[in-house]
């Protein structure tokens, strides 16, 4: 055992109650839906990134990371667990993953009034093996603590959670030392969806295109992931994971959770996938409004506009017994942008690296509720990086470069042509999902973009594209201008990772004067 792990000791350790014992725990907090789900409110309604901190302990940060002491985080864990032994704790134990290569023993320990949190985990992930085996990976949680501050070990496989009761740290606090630990054993964690969609070929055969989709919380990741695309009769999805996966250098994706954590802002019937999984009896809701008669309102912020539910994965039309993707063939970078950049853009390798580094998004109430609707820049869009940024981009390229068959694209789920006065056009959720059907079935034409050099649509079948072209909405100097205001906002982000292969740096570069326009299809 790690130093810095220590065992815990309490007045009385409730042993790996079920989730029914769980929810019986929690009842005091509970109000019931209409459905018979159970739904709590928190004191805290979204994550607490500016306490989190890497300990520091002959372990590189990288250029994002908050690290604190090592002599500060022992005295706190000391305090902590000298704090627990008058204490009742609830410990449970769960499985990260499916995979003999990918297969991780989790254990949480939260104090026992706590119980609607190990619920929600409970929901998460898997039975494990052994409850008894020593675990993987340890968080301790005590929500009641004085002070609020969430430090990892991602050496010791540990990780506090204190002063918070937000569900989501304990759900972040394990994929963070997972995503830690699979990047030791050269492979990647990504804060990316996976899904499968079966399509037919030119010959009238059924083909599976494997897809992974990056995006922060708030960009239409899970909605885009869970949906099912039109497609129908032999035609249609196999949904993977909605928030993490591993991905082996091989491209073979390791699925982690076996329930989704879903963002229920705005979630209305419309959106039938998320919906029937959502008003069984067995979704966990957190900060969401219910009326006096168990009814959800799923568009009444008066908690937060982050409120959040915990579906069962076996619940998602869409889903089957498999969580991992035998192979990646198609990589999606989602942002959310407004004015300059498309709907779809194809990457090359070295672009590819290059706007995961960048991470373009906008800022959600899950992060930062104070600058929600912000333009945000995070790697990989995944605020649960550990180690130096560049490492990432730069192993991410070379896997691309061995899987030269791996296809990349930027998905812009915003809007394009802002400017004073009008709000640009919406790009909808049917552009963006008919966009990535189109993908797998490989019938987009393109052509080079002059200011980016990568590729930009001329034909979506089903897509009106000069609607959706950024340019016809500026003047000639507006347009330039805006293009380099964005590309020295870019130049500035990936210069804070000065370790970055510079061929990804170039990639955000004008096309070199010579540069002749791509043929349908080509890179």
């Amino acid at each position: 055992m790690h130093p810095f792990r220590r065992p815990v000791e309490a007045r009385n350790i409730i042993n790996n109650p079920s989730a029914a014992e769980l929810r019986e725990m929690a009842r005091r907090e509970e109000i019931t839906t209409e459905y018979g789900s159970a739904s709590y409110v928190t004191k805290v309604r979204n994550r607490s990134a500016k306490q989190t901190f890497i300990v520091d302990d002959a372990l590189k940060l990288g250029v994002d990371q908050q690290g604190i002491a090592l002599e500060k985080a022992d005295a706190i864990a000391r305090a902590v667990h000298q704090y627990l032994r008058d204490r009742d704790l609830i410990r449970l134990d769960r499985q990260m993953g499916q995979h003999r290569d990918f297969c991780l023993h989790c254990r949480l320990y939260i104090t026992r009034d706590y119980a609607r949190i190990p619920l929600q985990w409970h929901n998460m992930l898997f039975e494990p093996k052994n409850r008894d085996d020593e675990p993987d990976l340890v968080s301790i949680y005590v929500p009641e603590w004085p002070e609020r501050i969430i430090f990892c070990h991602p050496v010791a496989g540990v990780t506090y959670i204190l002063g918070t009761d937000y569900f989501g740290e304990c759900k972040k606090s394990f994929l963070r030392k997972a995503m830690y630990r699979v990047k030791q054993q050269g492979c990647l964690g990504f804060h990316a969806g996976s899904k499968v969609l079966r399509v037919l070929d030119s010959h009238g055969g059924l083909k599976e295109v494997g897809f992974i989709l990056f995006g922060l919380s708030g960009t239409g990741k899970t909605t885009l992931t869970m949906h099912d695309h039109g497609l129908t009769g032999k035609e249609g999805v196999a949904i993977r994971q909605d928030d993490v996966v591993m991905m082996h250098p091989s491209g073979y994706c390791y699925g982690t959770e076996n329930g989704f954590y879903i963002k229920t802002e705005g979630l209305d019937e419309s959106q039938r996938v998320l919906y029937q999984a959502a008003v069984s009896p067995n979704a966990i809701f957190e900060n969401i409004y219910v009326d006096d008669k168990g009814r959800i309102r799923f568009d009444n912020s008066a908690y937060t506009a982050n409120g959040r539910g915990v579906i069962l994965r076996s619940e998602v039309p869409g889903t089957d017994d498999q969580i991992d993707l035998d192979r990646v063939h198609r990589i999606i970078f989602i942002t959310r942008r407004d004015d300059v950049v498309p709907a779809v853009a194809r990457l090359n390798p070295e672009q590819a690296a290059a706007y995961f580094m960048l991470g373009e998004s906008i800022e959600t109430s899950a992060g930062d509720p104070t600058k929600a609707g912000q333009p945000k820049r995070v790697v990989g869009t995944n605020p649960f990086l550990v180690g130096p940024e560049a490492e990432e981009g730069n192993r991410l390229l070379d896997m691309l470069q061995t899987n030269p068959e791996i296809e990349c694209y930027l998905l812009n789920t915003g809007s394009v042509g802002k400017r004073n006065g009008h709000p640009g056009i919406k790009i909808t959720v049917r552009d963006s999902t008919q966009i990535m059907a189109q993908l797998a079935y490989g019938n987009i034409r393109w052509i080079q973009d002059p200011d980016w050099n990568y590729l930009v649509p001329v034909e979506i079948p089903g897509i009106n594209v000069r609607t959706l072209d950024p340019r016809q909405y500026y003047s000639r100097e507006e347009y330039a201008r805006r293009v380099a205001q964005l590309r020295e906002e870019r130049r500035a982000w990936l210069a804070k990772y000065p370790s970055l292969k510079p061929e990804i740096v170039r990639a955000i570069e004008p096309p070199r004067p010579l540069a002749t326009a791509a043929s349908a299809g080509a890179r």
